[in-house]
């Protein structure tokens, strides 16, 4: 029996579709444990009235982030936007932390 192009193409896609979906898990669990770790310095920021941000450090991440990026051949600029996101998501716990 011989698989229609129809047929190749839906079992391709489903093998894509199961690879995005595990990559997907991957991401979720590794922003949990991202964000395990930023809380814990957010509560140690706040243990020593240190500032919720550190702007050179976050410069210094993103410019690596861009660069990761680049290596990975994602777009930098994505990437530098996705970053963002998280910092501002991490300064916005630790002000939290703070109050």
């Amino acid at each position: 029996m011989t698989q229609t192009t129809a047929e190749r193409a839906a079992a391709i896609l489903r093998e894509h579709r199961a690879s995005i979906d595990r990559l997907d898990a991957i991401l979720v669990y590794t922003l949990g444990e991202r964000f395990k770790h930023t809380q814990a310095v957010g509560r140690l920021k706040a243990q020593h009235d240190l500032p919720p941000s550190d702007p050179d450090r976050e410069a210094r991440q993103i410019a690596r982030l861009e660069q990761l990026a680049t290596d990975a051949d994602l777009d930098p600029e994505f990437a530098k936007a996705f970053l963002q996101f998280i910092i501002q998501e991490v300064i916005q716990h630790h002000k939290k932390h703070q109050q």
